[in-house]
């Protein structure tokens, strides 16, 4: 019989254990936080998105006041279209602003929103017009090189005989 209730104790144990691993692998994967009450959508148009996902949170002053819901390609003017669901508490000013921001060095990508100072507040569905894209550290390093090259070469003296 102690054998028999060591044995449940440890199939518990376990159970508990892969409880607490699935908990934590939806934590890192973002998936568990879960919209709690009314939203409303805006849009926000970027020329590059960088590695921006859906379910990305939306912050303002590093609060979490939303989520991205969808990403898609305008085909007129190949912006990427950004759709956010705001929590219905959270009110912007229409002159608000919307970057793609990076949580520290390499980590993942959100949209942060600097509220502006106007009287009146965006409405659903509103596209939010003062964006800013994603800084792609590829693109960074790329236009260092090449200015350091051209340097180096608008620097070197002219050749023994040119003139």
């Amino acid at each position: 019989m102690a054998k028999k209730s060591i044995e449940i104790l440890v199939g518990l144990f376990v159970l508990m254990g892969l409880a607490a691993l699935m908990f934590v692998a939806l934590k890192a994967a973002n998936l568990t936080t879960t919209t709690n009450g009314e939203t409303y959508t805006l849009q926000a148009r970027f020329d590059n998105i960088g590695g921006l996902k859906s379910r990305a949170p939306v912050r303002s002053a590093g609060v979490v006041v939303g989520r991205v819901t969808s990403i898609t390609l305008d085909p007129k003017t190949y912006q990427g279209v950004v759709t956010l669901a705001i929590r219905s508490d959270v009110q912007f000013p229409r002159d608000s602003s919307a970057k793609i921001l990076t949580s520290g060095l390499l980590g993942d990508q959100y949209i942060g929103i600097e509220p502006g100072g106007d009287e009146k507040n965006f409405t659903p569905g509103t596209v939010i017009t003062q964006t800013q894209s994603a800084v792609v550290l590829e693109n960074l390093i790329g236009q260092f090189l090449f200015n350091k090259a051209a340097d180096a070469g608008s620097t070197q003296a002219p050749a023994e005989g040119a003139k």
